[in-house]
């Protein structure tokens, strides 16, 4: 039974048990980000077109935290950047960090115990041009139980007295869009207030849309950008339209059916004959659970894939075949490339992949970093070829 295709679309009268498809619901956020746009009067967020975006004047370094399995270290990777340092407290998604980037050095601790001073001294003090991150969200997200007195949602300020210690040029900091909302705005405007203490004012925040970037998937994030110079916060202006968003299809279609591939994280859950034949009764949108109606929920054929995450082995399942989505296929709607090889158990990469930043919506914030960082070193560049210039509107510390 595990090589026999049950195909959601059955020929003949077959098609007559099955309910009726459910409609897409693709604007989760779209309430959060209209009232953001509608209240927002920021005069330092910006957002600029990446499709012609200048090379970068110098090889600008960053500094990963939270950086689980290496979603956004991915990202800025493509875009230029040369990751110099992260921090994960998970081993086994401090060991994916390591596996696919070797050439950074790599801390699997506790950020409370991190001492970012020791660590630099360690490798030699090098300037390090952005600080990027996203702390845990299970407090943050609408997704489930809000609860503002997490602890989870304290660690936010762990990473601002980081980024107090290393003095970055800009730092990016990458959340649920619940973040925004939560108590009111109160955690969202102890965010902004965080960061104007240590020298950061004016920190920006926009919902971006991964879709609108070319990641086959359906998944805002909230991103904080801020710098120390009074400079803009660039953000990359959207490429696609929603009716362009790509399908999931475009993603995942090449991958085989029934034939796992362990080498390249190609595994599902395992099914038995007759739960497969359960699955093939759900609709797009419909749930094998009417309990659980956010596990074992059926992609929609021909739209960007919904939000993906790990669900204890309960995945969406697959648009076409009566089986959740691979580890691998979640990563394609991801955007990670095939090459990068996920540690430890098939649950576990399902876990790292759903926690992480899709790579190219990553790429994209870096690429609209890229010309601000190169205002900053040739600015940089003219003050120490000329100390007595006076121009500059920037300030250095």
């Amino acid at each position: 039974m595990q090589g026999i295709q049950l195909s959601f679309f059955p020929h003949g009268e077959e098609h007559k048990s099955i309910s009726k498809p459910k409609k897409p619901k693709l604007g989760r956020y779209e309430r959060i980000q209209r009232e953001l746009e509608k209240n927002d009067s920021d005069p330092y967020k910006i957002f600029i077109d990446i499709s012609s975006v200048p090379l970068a004047s110098s090889q600008y370094t960053f500094v990963d935290l939270f950086c689980g399995a290496g979603g956004i270290t991915q990202g800025f990777l493509q875009a230029g950047f040369t990751p110099l340092a992260s921090l994960e407290i998970s081993p086994i998604a401090s060991a994916t960090h390591k596996r696919n980037f070797p050439q950074c050095h790599h801390l699997c601790e506790d950020i409370e115990r991190f001492n970012s001073k020791d660590f630099l001294q360690k490798i030699g003090l090098p300037e390090i041009n952005v600080v990027v991150g996203g702390p845990p969200c299970q407090g943050f997200s609408v997704a489930g139980k809000r609860d503002p007195k997490d602890p989870r949602n304290k660690l936010f300020y762990e990473f601002v007295r980081v980024v107090s210690e290393i003095r970055p040029w800009y730092v990016v900091m990458e959340n649920v869009p619940g973040i925004l909302t939560i108590q009111n705005g109160v955690v969202k405007q102890a965010i902004i207030e965080a960061f104007e203490s240590i020298g950061y004012p004016h920190i920006s925040v926009a919902i971006l849309e991964s879709a609108a970037y070319g990641v086959p998937q359906i998944r805002p994030r909230a991103i904080f950008i801020a710098n120390r110079f009074g400079m803009p916060n660039p953000y990359p202006k959207s490429q696609l339209n929603p009716e362009e968003y790509k399908p999931i299809e475009s993603a995942i279609s090449d991958l085989p059916a029934y034939t796992r591939i362990p080498e390249i994280n190609h595994e599902w859950t395992k099914h038995s004959p007759e739960y497969m034949e359960r699955i093939a009764q759900v609709p797009p949108g419909g749930s094998l659970y009417e309990k659980y109606v956010d596990a074992f929920k059926r992609q929609y054929p021909g739209k960007p894939s919904m939000t993906v995450k790990e669900n204890h082995g309960g995945t969406h399942i697959h648009p076409y075949l009566n089986r959740v989505i691979s580890a691998r296929e979640m990563a394609r709607l991801q955007t990670f490339p095939d090459s990068f090889i996920f540690e430890g158990s098939m649950k576990k990469a399902m876990w790292q992949i759903g926690n992480a930043v899709p790579p190219r919506l990553a790429e994209c914030i870096g690429y609209a970093l890229i010309p601000y960082l190169n205002d900053i070193f040739m600015n940089q560049k003219q003050l120490a070829t000329f100390p007595d210039f006076q121009q500059t509107q920037l300030t250095f510390d």
